[in-house]
């Protein structure tokens, strides 16, 4: 494997690395393979440390790359298709919602939930924490935010924690009429509770999916699912034609 130089570029040295790192990728490595040291590969393509770190941050926030504990830098799978919002007229926990209800807890929201929710700022809301596996593997964290006055039947002694509490509130949501519900889905950080139950790094980049469930003109229900950015290709619509690709550059289906 002899050594090579980059060529001065217009583009930012880091990601013109980036292409070069990718095509070693797409010849040199398989999948699960370790890469050499930070060291080793500055010295290959004759660049600072710091310019390296920035391409291979960049690659592990396209997916082609995984960090693992214990373990170095590994050439990723490809990512795994996660359906999002195809059922646009369904309640979570309707019948084929493929999250698994984990925990129910009576809490105050973040303030940029109670807004959107339009609670007091120091009201507290039914709080679901709610998990999804594909392939073997955790790819979604959510919690979801249902203020009591959607559920207003929910019975106090009705399964008063745990995943059957989870379950009774999204039993209760079926009983609202859903009016309709929209999705946002944004690039973010994880934070430590989702980065320890999606196997991940604190800071490591996913994607954040924020869906409003609309009832009686109002927002009855918010969900915020954190999915991880490095294994998930996210779909949309009934048909999933619109896909977030493995390659930035690639054209969307």
């Amino acid at each position: 494997m002899g050594t090579t130089q980059l060529e001065a570029v217009p583009e930012p040295k880091y990601w013109h690395l980036r292409t070069v790192l990718t095509e070693a990728l797409d010849s040199e490595f398989a999948v699960g393979e370790i890469l050499p040291n930070e060291r080793d590969l500055a010295a290959r393509f004759g660049v600072a440390r710091a310019t390296l770190r920035q391409a291979l941050e960049q690659l592990e926030l396209e997916g082609r790359l995984q960090r693992r504990r214990g373990v170095g830098t590994t050439v990723a799978p490809p990512r795994v298709g996660v359906a999002v919002g195809t059922e646009q007229h369904a309640w979570p926990g309707a019948a084929g919602d493929v999250w698994q209800a984990a925990d129910c807890v009576l809490a105050v929201p973040p303030a940029t939930v109670a807004a959107a929710l339009e609670t007091g700022v120091d009201t507290p809301v039914l709080t679901v924490r709610r998990s999804r596996v594909s392939h073997g593997q955790p790819v979604a964290a959510e919690l979801l935010y249902v203020p009591e006055a959607s559920v207003p039947d929910l019975s106090g002694i009705d399964a008063p924690s745990g995943a059957a509490r989870a379950r009774a509130v999204l039993r209760a949501l079926q009983r609202l009429e859903l009016e309709s519900r929209d999705s946002a889905v944004e690039l973010g950080s994880a934070r430590a509770d989702d980065a320890k139950e999606l196997d991940r790094l604190p800071g490591a980049p996913v994607l954040v999916v924020t869906t409003r469930f609309l009832a009686d003109g109002r927002t009855a229900a918010l969900s915020v699912a954190t999915y991880r950015a490095d294994t998930c290709r996210l779909t949309f619509g009934d048909a999933g034609g619109v896909e977030i690709h493995q390659d930035p550059e690639r054209a969307a289906s």
